[in-house]
């Protein structure tokens, strides 16, 4: 799966509700620049099956390439969604083999203690280099490109 065409919102959950269907829901987030709604469908995966709660940071990834509704807030259909602690950043991008993101906007520094795993959760034993990763840090270097060392890594196969 390309996630090349996935755009971000990060923010604070403010309020949950049933969506269209009783297997969807509606999650109404705060982010830098105003209220957004986020569909969390059936397919949308949730990164460690985190139950989604009010004042909850998250980040929600959905497809930029698709159709939306042109009303106030905004509301997206959200592919992936994943909790995010204070301060800590996430991106989703594809890295090469010398771990530098396809758009050289990140160089990571893996370390022992960087926690690398799939989707589902199982330890990683493979180079995660020339893979679609999901990249959880929080400090950057101000060299060009910023350079960081991940929290975790989760490997998108």
């Amino acid at each position: 799966m390309a996630f090349e065409s996935y755009e971000k919102v990060v923010g604070i959950v403010q309020d949950i509700r049933r969506g269209d269907s009783c297997c969807t829901q509606m999650i109404t987030v705060m982010t830098e620049s105003g209220l957004v709604h986020v569909i969390l469908a059936p397919e949308t995966r949730v990164i460690d099956c985190v139950r989604i709660r009010r004042g909850m940071r998250i980040a929600a990834f959905y497809d930029g390439t698709l159709p939306m509704p042109t009303i106030f807030p905004p509301r997206y259909r959200a592919e992936l969604i994943t909790s995010l602690r204070r301060d800590q950043n996430v991106v989703l991008q594809y890295f090469d083999g010398n771990l530098l993101a396809g758009d050289n906007s990140l160089q990571l520094n893996l370390s022992p203690m960087t926690n690398v795993v799939t989707v589902n959760g199982q330890r990683f034993t493979c180079n995660p280099g020339e893979m679609e990763l999901l990249v959880y840090y929080t400090a950057t270097t101000f060299s060009i490109p910023p350079q960081t060392t991940p929290q975790k890594i989760v490997v998108m196969c």
